[in-house]
């Protein structure tokens, strides 16, 4: 093979950067050149999301942007891995003839040696190699952070809930626990390249543990993390409201480097629709949980999801759940409007919402939330807060941005820094002095 340099685009959420990060790392240690740019590579990779219709539409979006580098330039092969080819691998080789190689999720691990196996030459078909999703990473595969001052900690891969809506089942596979040894593992060798903030991800977080021998819990995974040197926040991320126990918060609650924030998708309130989504738990008790959080741990940040315009979602369901977001008055949530997808049981409900409809209901809980984060930010004001700093602004007034203890990297808000000289990664005390919407204005502090 003439040229080994390589450009990888990951799209969709955390766990897919973890794949993209390993898979540049294996490339890297098989002798290629990874670039920042595709007009430099010989190869370009793009690492997909297919879970909901935006995600596959922005999907095939850039697997054609980046087909015009290889027409145009210097790019000789174009790979498609990740939860697209999962779900339609033999669909997108005959759609697009300008991949190819067409890898799974659980397929990736092996591109070395099958980018040797490709060659150069043209091809008339892309290659499509998609089998079971079963492949489950250990601290003894390489990976090259692509972060600054954070990295994710993929602690379990696939998932078993089998949610009515949701696909991921069929393009993760099951859940499936990584031992604790392997996790702390791992999280000791992101400390020794000077990780700052160690984020735990998963498709159902709070489960680890329940497929493995002895029947570990995050809680007790969550303890080992805080016993390593290095790193000063550990934050959770999809944490199952019906998972999360009394044990875990009180742990939160307890240990100084846990981040007091905890992203945990509700989904909606109606009783019916919960029902319908096949979600475990009912509005009470998503309520009393909300309480029960926020109770044993004083101060913490909450963050969810909501899902609208589900099948059988009435104009009263809907009500119930803007009037949920009102009283919960979370931190920060994502709305999205349902999306039917093949293969799942929410596709054949009844009662479909029209797409205006839907539209409509989730700019409204939008619009309820961001009164709600404008109030938050503003109490703020005046308030003590650490600042993990991860860069520099084009501003003059505040020159550097990073993120408070409840706000993770791009799913919340950023807190813009006044400060003369600071570095990426360094966190520094900083006194809050002006909110806009989820974001937050400060001033190094003195004391």
């Amino acid at each position: 093979m003439r040229g080994k340099s390589v450009y990888i685009l990951s799209l969709g959420c955390p766990k897919n950067l973890v794949d993209s990060e390993v898979i540049s790392a294996l490339l890297a240690r098989a002798g290629w050149s990874v670039t920042d740019r595709p007009d430099r590579a010989d190869t370009i990779v793009v690492n997909t999301c297919a879970f909901i219709l935006p995600a596959k539409e922005e999907s095939i979006e850039e697997i054609l942007r980046m087909a015009a580098w290889k027409k145009r330039g210097r790019c000789r092969r174009l790979v498609v891995t990740g939860c697209l080819p999962q779900r339609y691998g033999a669909e997108l080789a005959r759609e697009l003839p300008e991949v190819d190689l067409f890898l799974g999720t659980g397929d990736f691990p092996g591109i070395p040696a099958l980018l040797e196996r490709l060659g150069d030459g043209p091809r008339r078909t892309p290659a499509v190699q998609v089998g079971r999703p079963l492949y489950l990473m250990d601290a003894s595969v390489p990976r090259r952070v692509s972060t600054a001052s954070y990295s994710y900690l993929k602690i379990a891969e696939g998932c078993s809930n089998r949610c009515a809506y949701c696909v991921i089942p069929s393009i993760r596979g099951p859940f499936r626990s990584r031992p604790m040894d392997d996790i702390v593992s791992e999280a000791v060798r992101l400390a020794a390249e000077g990780t700052r903030e160690i984020i735990l991800v998963a498709q159902d977080t709070t489960a680890w543990g329940r497929d493995l021998r002895g029947r570990p819990t995050l809680n007790g995974l969550l303890k080992r993390l805080c016993t390593i040197e290095g790193p000063r926040w550990i934050r959770i991320l999809y944490a199952y409201p019906k998972s999360v126990t009394a044990e875990l918060l009180a742990t939160m609650a307890a240990e100084e480097k846990v981040c007091r924030y905890l992203d945990v998708p509700v989904q909606h309130i109606d009783d019916r629709v919960l029902k319908a989504m096949n979600r475990r738990g009912t509005a009470s008790f998503i309520r009393k949980k909300i309480e029960e959080i926020r109770r044993a741990v004083p101060g913490i940040a909450l963050r969810t999801s909501l899902i609208v315009g589900y099948p059988g979602e009435t104009g009263d369901a809907f009500e119930r759940l803007l009037r949920f977001v009102e009283e919960a008055r979370f931190e920060s949530l994502g709305v999205f409007p349902y999306s039917p997808e093949e293969g799942t049981a929410a596709e054949r409900l009844p009662g479909q919402v029209p797409e205006e409809e839907k539209r409509r209901r989730q700019a409204l809980v939008m619009e309820a939330q961001a009164a709600i984060a404008d109030e938050i930010g503003l109490a703020r004001i005046g308030a003590l807060e650490e600042v993990l700093i991860e860069g520099r602004t084009d501003r003059e007034d505040f020159p550097w941005w990073g993120r408070t203890r409840f706000q993770a990297p791009e799913i919340d808000g950023i807190t813009f820094v006044r400060a003369a000289a600071l570095s990426p990664g360094e966190i520094v005390r900083c006194r809050v002095t002006a909110a806009e919407l989820y974001d937050l204005y400060a001033e190094q502090a003195d004391d």
